[in-house]
């Protein structure tokens, strides 16, 4: 399993029933280019209100985060390693191809791409992150 697939796994098992909602018959929307090929769109049972449960992690933790604009902020409130070198594998599995050594860089495409494919596998983000 990898670390987006833990991402995923911790943030959609986290959310409550009220941070849930039945999903539209159809099927996700198609993820813009900056997500990866490799993290296939599925058509979910039900769509889980990102914004609601990193609010709730974040006022859980205890702690100062931005995870709506920072990758690392977005994996300590969901307990993940944040290290420089988990975040530089997470790099190679949604395809990012500039350089993993312009970490700053590579922050803000993970912080995109996440929120994509997110959103392609049953997140519901607030307009200003979709």
């Amino acid at each position: 399993m990898g670390i987006f697939s833990d991402l995923v796994g911790k943030l959609f098992g986290k959310a409550r029933p009220e941070e849930q909602t039945q999903a539209p018959a159809q099927a996700a929307a198609p993820v813009a280019d900056v997500a990866p090929a490799v993290i296939p769109a599925i058509a979910p049972a039900t769509v889980v209100d990102i914004a609601a449960v990193m609010d709730r992690l974040v006022t859980e933790s205890g702690q100062t985060l931005n995870w709506r604009s920072s990758i690392v902020d977005m994996m300590k409130a969901l307990g993940l390693d944040s290290s420089l070198e988990h975040r530089k594998q997470l790099a190679q599995e949604l395809g990012f191809t500039g350089n993993t050594a312009d970490s700053a860089s590579m922050n803000l495409w993970l912080h995109k791409a996440v929120m994509q494919a997110l959103t392609a596998n049953g997140g519901k983000l607030p307009p200003e992150l979709a």
